[in-house]
């Protein structure tokens, strides 16, 4: 029995179907994503998306979609679907669905009359190479399968177009062909595990549309090269598996391959088995390196967001050799104290005042697993003090500690922190000066440097640094809090406070290390309750704000406008959580519970058993933005946790 269910009847409702995308990869740069009707609605769906490293190191699809075809007694019935111009959709395949479901993989059962035709997707880890087995599951008559591969061979930020460059040719491979369009490519090899009929009849297919594309203000139509189709007849109870790989496969193989494959992948039949197994997603191995997909389908490696999600994606799963890995490949990148906002540009910016902290947190959540002081401080000491004399000393961008011991940033029409939207190149929310929660996790840092530093005998660190957390938690204190307000400013500068309430508070009363004292811990929390907190996260600004933003829709700069004036953010979700139990203990259980628990139905809603990067600020709060996100399940894979162990 499935634990993710599906309403079978509305499963051919287009409506119903679009909506809900389904998304695996495979630690190797690749992934597979479209929605569970099959009809792509990104111009980053498809089911071969890899990572090429030959061509420009970036993302691109090679087998956009793979259409079916039932035959019998000469009637065909494509189980295929792609949307075209004024909503037309051809063909109908979606109509043919009679099931859907996700235990370990994505499967889809078809109903053509008296044929059952189950399909089931895997992406083989660590490789470039997708299987899909259809299993003939009834059938009354001698059936036949046909096969149209839709090929678009480009970035995944880019739409294909027909054009008379292409090489349209292929070539045979063992029970299939090859082809690649275009030089540069690998050959895309397409290959069943039995003999196949190919029957050339190459030709574009234009104007397939990407509603998603369309709605989010980007281009939206492509055109895409069908070379031909497959055929090969198939018996009831028979299972074949077709396999799209950018290697030559032995077709004697493919069939074992998929079920050795499969008996990898985990069940997946609770809430945090599916978190767990999103929360596996994200990661990938380029050669030595270790590193953390930020989100998909279009984000790359965020080291911000590798540090605050880390933790929860390889501690709770028992895994501190691949934290390690992970946050050794960021610190290839540091750079004048600072990271990069974005691991594998070819000219980086360093512009962000809160990532170097996060590396302290992340290593702080590594401290209170392991118990490994000693370790810690010999392996990552020296890059700790590194970063704090760049602090101290003042780096780019203005980054330094003032006077008062707090930490300050500037730079015009740039935004330091983590709320780094743009319209027409300025950022909508630039919080120059002394942000709230880089102060808070200033003041975390240097103490939880100092407790490594006593535990292993570091004297001369800690006679130099011993004496500054009394005077920024004091500085804090004066700067940022107002018992008339009874929460903090989220950012100073020159002595204005903005008292705008917005969620970065909460960071700063969920810290192992506060500057506040646990009665105004209480009262930050209860701001955040009230104003900010939503069933799918924390807005980032109050509605009761004149410039709050209730839905991100829209425009690019629309939707830019609103991310950080009201857009939910679920990542957040655990340090409320984090300081709602510190306050509230056992008694604070059945809130958290609640709160944790109402994500479940959001495992059916927007990207299957997975949580988006963000969602409106208002009800009923639909998912928006990247359709999984590493933080945002990092977050309810903690907050799960933080919970657990106050049962125990």
């Amino acid at each position: 029995m499935s634990y993710l269910k599906f309403d079978k009847s509305r499963l051919v409702n287009l409506e119903y179907s679009l909506s809900r995308e389904v998304l695996r990869s495979n630690r190797a740069g690749s992934y597979i994503s479209t929605t569970i009707s099959g009809c792509n609605t990104r111009k980053y769906h498809g089911l071969l998306i890899c990572q090429l490293d030959e061509l420009d190191g970036g993302k691109h699809v090679l087998l956009s979609s793979f259409d079916e075809t039932v035959v019998q007694h000469g009637a065909e019935f494509n189980l295929g679907i792609h949307k075209y111009e004024n909503d037309f959709y051809e063909p109908k395949g979606h109509k043919y669905i009679r099931d859907f479901e996700v235990d370990q993989i994505p499967k889809t059962t078809f109903r053509v009359g008296g044929v059952v035709l189950s399909k089931e997707r895997i992406l083989v880890e660590n490789e470039q190479q997708v299987l899909t087995r259809y299993t003939l599951v009834e059938a009354n008559s001698p059936t036949t399968l046909k096969f149209k591969p839709f090929l678009a061979f480009r970035n995944v930020h880019e739409l294909s177009k027909a054009n008379l460059y292409a090489n349209t040719k292929y070539k045979k491979a063992p029970n299939g062909i090859k082809m690649k369009l275009y030089e540069g490519y690998p050959f895309l090899h397409m290959q069943f595990s039995k003999p196949a009929e190919f029957i050339a009849v190459p030709g574009w297919y234009n104007n397939i549309e990407y509603l998603k594309e369309k709605n989010r203000g980007y281009d939206y139509r492509e055109d895409l090269f069908v070379p031909g189709y497959f055929e090969l007849p198939i018996k009831k109870g028979e299972s074949i598996v077709f396999s799209a790989s950018v290697k030559e496969a032995n077709p004697d193989t493919i069939k074992a391959k998929f079920t050795r494959e499969l008996n990898k992948r985990p069940p997946r039949d609770t809430f945090r088995s599916f978190l767990v197994n999103a929360g596996q997603q994200f990661f990938i191995k380029r050669g030595e390196d270790h590193d953390l997909v930020a989100g998909f389908p279009w984000y790359g490696s965020i080291p911000r967001q590798t540090f605050v999600a880390l933790p929860a994606l390889t501690l709770d799963q028992d895994e501190p050799d691949l934290f390690e890995a992970v946050v050794d490949t960021q610190l290839k990148n540091m750079k004048n104290g600072l990271f990069p906002n974005v691991n594998g540009q070819r000219q980086p910016a360093y512009n962000n005042i809160d990532t170097p902290l996060w590396f302290f947190w992340a290593l702080q959540q590594y401290a209170n697993e392991t118990k490994n002081w000693k370790h810690i401080w010999e392996k990552y000491g020296e890059v700790m003090k590194q970063i704090l004399n760049a602090y101290l000393k003042g780096t780019d961008f203005n980054i330094k500690m003032n006077e008062l011991g707090l930490i300050e940033g500037e730079d015009d029409n740039l935004a330091l922190t983590w709320m780094d939207s743009y319209v027409n190149g300025k950022p909508v929310v630039q919080r120059a000066g002394m942000p709230v929660e880089v102060n808070a996790l200033w003041y975390n840092a240097i103490c939880f440097a100092l407790e490594l530093a006593e535990a292993v005998g570091d004297k001369g660190f800690t006679k130099e640094w011993e004496a500054l957390p009394k005077q920024i938690a004091d500085s804090f204190m004066r700067q940022f809090w107002c018992e008339e307000h009874g929460y903090l400013a989220d950012c100073v500068k020159d002595d204005v406070k903005d008292w705008s309430v917005r969620p970065n508070m909460v960071i700063a009363a969920a810290l192992d290390y506060s500057p506040l004292d646990r009665e105004k811990q209480k009262q930050v929390l209860s701001a955040a309750k009230q104003q900010l907190l939503t069933p799918r996260g924390l807005r980032t600004l109050s509605p009761r704000n004149a410039h709050y933003e209730g839905v991100c829709v829209g425009s690019i700069s629309e939707r830019e406008k609103t991310l950080h004036q009201g857009t939910v953010w679920p990542w957040l979700l655990m340090f409320f959580v984090e300081g709602y139990l510190k306050i509230h203990k056992r008694g604070g259980l059945p809130f958290v519970k609640k709160l944790i628990e109402g994500f479940e139905e959001e495992m059916t809603e927007h990207c299957i058993g997975t949580i988006p990067e963000n969602y409106n600020g208002n009800p009923p709060h639909q998912g928006k933005g990247a359709i999984s996100q590493a933080w945002s399940v990092a977050a309810l894979i903690r907050a799960n946790k933080l919970a657990v162990n106050f049962l125990e």
